[in-house]
């Protein structure tokens, strides 16, 4: 993953006619472009308070990238923030520098972004989530290695991401885990056959950008034949009660803007304490595009100004 100038960006493929082995190539591609600095002028520049390094986590058969966050100088019992970046088939944790390192420099706290297997014919949904769970898992068993207090723990993710982020919320609470807090930025919140049957997606399938094909194209590889795509749908949770204090930010733009609504209006009705904030005229993934995207420095703040209450020690 090149953190270097003069990278050039892929142009998009053809979805509908790619093979898995030029899926692969595109996103090698596209990655090595969004983790350079070529991007910043889009994702913004990383916070210069914060250290940021790759890491590996060793998990039940197999090793994972993560990418932390630290604040420049040395503290221990920081709070702790699991972050999943957005993309479902294509992305890394290193577009979202701008955001993690300014939470990990400010507030401040270890953030460690998940580099989760992304979807692919080959690596359906399970194996993202799995990814999200277990790096969390780790994480809360061995905080004092990392020098984190796993009692103020809050995860965070964005898109796809948000979708794994929710389902370790859920899965916490199962688990007996105590959460401070989950932030949910344009989540992705129902990969079932109903995953297009919203105004949002109608409104904005095609622009400001080509979100329908996008959407099928990703549930096509993230839910094959044998996959129960509910189990993996937040939205369709047998039980959203007694889950983290949500933050859900939902850009109107966004072809998945009505997943964001409708998630927060499940989590209110079961209980769940969540703030929905809607940012008028924002696109999707604009939290990640602070170059292009002004509202995304409003975005921030507000993210910041939530976990620092809800992980106040």
């Amino acid at each position: 993953m090149s953190e270097t100038t003069g990278v050039q960006r892929p142009p998009e493929p053809d979805l509908s006619a790619i093979t898995a082995e030029e899926l692969i190539s595109y996103r090698t591609a596209e990655n090595s472009w969004r983790a350079s600095s070529a991007a910043w002028a889009f994702i913004g520049e990383p916070d210069p308070g914060a250290l940021i390094e790759w890491q590996d986590v060793a998990l039940l058969g197999r090793d994972l990238p993560v990418r932390v966050y630290r604040p420049l100088e040395a503290a221990t019992d920081l709070p702790l923030v699991v972050h999943v970046h957005g993309g479902g088939f294509v992305g890394t944790a290193a577009q979202c520098d701008w955001t993690n390192s300014h939470l990990a420099a400010r507030l401040p706290a270890l953030v460690v972004s998940v580099e989760h297997r992304l979807v692919a014919p080959d690596s359906p949904i399970p194996n993202a989530a799995a990814d999200g769970w277990d790096v969390f898992q780790h994480l809360m068993r061995n905080a004092s290695e990392w020098g984190a207090d796993p009692t103020r723990t809050a995860v965070f993710g964005e898109s796809f991401g948000a979708l794994i982020s929710a389902l370790t919320a859920i899965r916490a609470r199962e688990a007996g885990v105590e959460l401070r807090a989950q932030v949910l930025v344009n989540p992705a919140t129902d990969v079932t056959e109903t995953m297009l049957d919203y105004p949002s997606v109608a409104e904005y399938a095609y622009s400001p950008s080509r979100a329908k094909p996008l959407l099928q194209f990703l549930r096509r590889l993230a839910v094959p034949q044998g996959v129960d795509a509910r189990a993996f749908s937040p939205l369709y949770a047998d039980d959203l009660g007694g889950l983290a204090p949500a933050l859900v930010v939902v850009p109107t733009q966004d072809a998945v803007a009505d997943h964001g609504r409708r998630y927060a209006e499940r989590l209110r009705a079961a209980g769940t304490s969540v703030r929905l904030t809607e940012y008028p005229g924002a696109r999707h993934a604009f939290l990640t595009l602070p170059g292009v995207e002004p509202q995304a420095v409003d975005a921030q703040a507000e993210i910041f100004e939530f976990l620092r209450v809800a992980l106040a020690g």
